[in-house]
């Protein structure tokens, strides 16, 4: 087996110089705040309200978006580049959008409705900011895969719902993963464009916010140790799925 040469002294430098960036906030956050301060901010009834709020909401929002995403790029991924190009466009959209644009362009579509300061409301912000990623990252994911299995599966006259089922989808799945795990923490995460379609019910961003005006960066520190709690276990648990799946 051939061995790749190593890259120059750069490349590894700009890696541990990027990864340090990245990671010394997150380590003064463990170092100055302690799992008694973490459990004591969830134990007020008002954060544990709003962290019900924000998974409740965010998974709502990465499921619809896994459900129309997922097999919406499969399509995108096999149509012709004049077809899919424009759509993924559209896609890529909000994902450039300033969050509190975002809100606004929700409101305003949403404001004759029942929907602003509800649940829903807070879903509907949620996936407006993060759907895209599933189906940019299911297109990637069908694009790059092997498409040998699927026209050697065509052969033998299997459907097209049956190759994406059983073909195309367990080839792409760990990339598939990765796009609504990504998506479903951006969803989370999400303040600009949920605070402006529905404060209430507060959600976890929003309750983080009014930590910090009331009480000061100590108080909102807590809360912010629950994202990062968050994003561990969801990444971990992406990778994990990711290896399992990933020949």
């Amino acid at each position: 087996m051939m061995t790749r040469p190593l890259p120059g002294f750069f490349f590894p430098l700009a890696a541990i110089l990027l990864t340090a960036a990245f990671l010394v906030p997150i380590l003064a956050l463990v170092a100055n705040v302690s799992p008694g301060e973490v459990l004591a901010a969830f134990a007020q009834p008002a954060a544990r309200d709003a962290l019900r709020v924000s998974i409740a909401a965010s998974t709502a929002a990465t499921a619809v978006a896994a459900l129309l995403g997922v097999p919406a790029g499969y399509w995108l991924a096999r149509a012709p580049r004049r077809v899919s190009a424009p759509v993924l466009f559209v896609l890529a959209l909000p994902l450039a959008f300033p969050p509190v644009a975002s809100g606004i362009l929700i409101l305003s579509a949403l404001r004759a409705t029942p929907v602003p300061d509800t649940l829903a409301g807070v879903a509907a912000a949620e996936f407006f900011v993060s759907g895209s990623f599933v189906a940019l990252a299911s297109a990637a994911a069908f694009a790059a895969a092997d498409p040998l299995r699927e026209d050697a599966a065509r052969t033998l006259g299997i459907s097209e719902w049956r190759i994406f089922q059983s073909v195309a989808l367990p080839a792409a799945a760990g990339n598939v993963a990765a796009g609504i795990a990504f998506a479903w923490l951006r969803a989370i995460g999400e303040y600009g464009a949920t605070s402006i379609v529905a404060y209430h019910p507060t959600a976890l961003p929003v309750a983080l916010y009014v930590a910090l005006s009331a009480s000061g960066v100590r108080a909102a520190l807590a809360l912010s140790y629950g994202f990062v709690l968050l994003a561990i276990a969801v990444l971990a648990l992406q990778w994990f799925f990711r290896r399992r799946v990933v020949v």
